[in-house]
């Protein structure tokens, strides 16, 4: 299925549900399921390559790309949850079978890709969230640092642990770690390939909440929907300019990044959301937001 096609899907699903249901719509590509909450906006994208762990390998790097693809156009839209259909395990990192029958310019190629898929994630307009409910080892713990948001259960095991095989991380972990944690522990962490579990990320700041393992495996994942339906009330095209300005401005000096603030800023001041907020607030109701 190509990313026009998840798009219509996603575009249909959304037309044809007028009232909120808890039990998503779903569909399935090769190694990874797309539920979707209509009409709330909620989308979950679920690894599900149970065999390997789901281990990043060509082709589920493939069918990741082409749902971050579809979604990041949909307006519709509003949070995207990555999470794991697999029992105790998040991604287990890169395919190593995969990686030991590939030449050396092709494992060049695939790291290439791997950074790109995973930069697109991080780049979608809309907030993200990992929902780690096991171990989240190497690629698969660079996958969640490229979430806004991170929630591990307190067993959830996680390290970059590349240079046990003496490699370094490549799809962005040599970069968002220290930005999530800080230079020197991040430095600690991926020199020592040390794996962490929920509880100790929780108190170095790699992952923003962590909760305790329940019997179905999935703690984390409905700790990360509350989360997700927290985010409903707020008006659509706020949420995306406050994700800008913040991506943007934390890459430049302060000045730059109040100007980065006051672009984003500018961007709601036309919106008819901007109105009806205004409205609601004098009439004492609920605002009721619809993206424009």
């Amino acid at each position: 299925m190509g990313p026009k096609c998840l798009s219509s899907l996603i575009a249909s699903f959304f037309a044809t549900c007028r009232d909120a249901d808890p039990i998503p719509s779903t569909t399935s590509l090769e190694h990874l399921d797309v539920a979707i909450f209509s009409p709330s906006g909620i989308v979950v994208l679920g690894l599900n390559r149970s065999h390997a762990k789901n281990a990043l390998n060509k082709n589920l790097l493939k069918m990741m790309t082409k749902a971050v693809d579809a979604l990041k156009s949909d307006k519709k839209v509003r949070t995207v949850i990555f999470r794991s259909e697999v029992p105790g395990i998040f991604c287990a990192g890169a395919d190593l079978k995969e990686r030991a029958k590939m030449h050396s310019s092709e494992v060049s190629s695939f790291v290439s890709k791997a950074r790109a898929a995973i930069n697109e994630m991080a780049n979608l307009p809309v907030p993200t969230i990992a929902a780690i409910d096991g171990a989240a080892l190497g690629g698969g713990l660079e996958l969640a640092l490229a979430c806004d948001i991170r929630v591990a259960a307190s067993s959830a095991k996680m390290g970059l642990v590349e240079t046990k095989l003496a490699i370094i991380p490549g799809a962005g972990g040599t970069q968002r770690l220290p930005r999530t944690i800080g230079v020197s522990l991040a430095k600690e962490l991926i020199f020592s390939a040390r794996i962490v579990d929920g509880e100790e990320a929780k108190s170095i700041g790699l992952v923003s909440h962590v909760v305790e393992q329940n019997d179905a495996g999935d703690a984390a994942y409905r700790r990360a929907l509350v989360l997700a339906r927290e985010f409903l009330p707020q008006g659509p095209l706020a949420m995306r300019a406050a994700k800008l300005a913040i991506n943007q401005g934390m890459e430049v000096d302060l000045v730059t990044g109040l100007a980065i603030e006051e672009a984003c800023y500018a961007q709601t001041i036309p919106t008819k959301d901007r109105i009806e907020g205004l409205l609601a607030f004098k009439e004492k109701r609920p605002p009721r937001y619809k993206g424009e």
